[in-house]
């Protein structure tokens, strides 16, 4: 199995914590976001990561990664999230929590937009409803972690190095606690080495 990969991508990232969540040894094969392996973009014409490929099968979505991942070893029981209740937080987190992720982050691209009212549209959108859910339970989905934490956590992880002054000022501990749990586990820092980049 090959996994075509960029490291701080937070698409990839989801998908390589899955599969390594589930003892799934893949070839890591990182890229260069300007110069795209040939190889990656014959088996996904797309040219965006995460890529799996695997005996004739290609899986290009980081969605689709985590399920496949999870569907053949799952020992903590990542896999027990509600769905209806886990589609809506990833529809918020894909969606418009992405929207505007990408315009706090990359404000020269916007330069029409101010960062502050974005940053307060994040708030009201994704982070305080994560807050009030985090301040209830310890997970998203209840008190034990589920695919949709780690599915979301690369997000707010790049929302947190934009500005980690801003960051740390936003009313949201249990949101805090939270990332810095992830950041601090075994498996988010086995999925972060840094790989030479592939080349064709």
């Amino acid at each position: 199995m090959i996994l075509y990969s960029y490291r701080r991508c937070p698409y990839a990232m989801r998908a390589r914590m899955a599969l390594k969540y589930a003892g799934i040894e893949v070839e890591h094969r990182e890229i260069e976001l300007r110069n795209k392996p040939q190889s990656m973009l014959l088996a996904s014409p797309k040219g965006t990561v995460p890529v799996l490929c695997m005996d004739g099968l290609v899986l290009d979505q980081s969605l689709d990664i985590m399920h496949w991942a999870i569907s053949q070893s799952d020992p903590d029981g990542w896999g027990s999230a509600d769905d209806a209740i886990a589609q809506a937080w990833i529809a918020k987190n894909d969606g418009p929590f992405k929207v505007l992720l990408d315009q706090y982050k990359y404000p020269n691209r916007f330069p029409e937009l101010d960062q502050a009212p974005v940053l307060q549209e994040v708030l009201q959108i994704m982070l305080l409803p994560m807050e009030q859910s985090l301040q209830a339970t310890q997970y998203l989905m209840g008190d034990t972690m589920t695919w949709v934490d780690v599915a979301i956590f690369p997000f707010i992880r790049q929302l947190s190095m934009v500005d980690a002054n801003k960051f740390e000022q936003l009313p949201i501990t249990a949101i805090k606690k939270w990332l810095a749990q992830h950041l601090d586990s075994e498996l988010f820092h086995s999925v972060m080495h840094k790989h030479p980049v592939w080349r064709d």
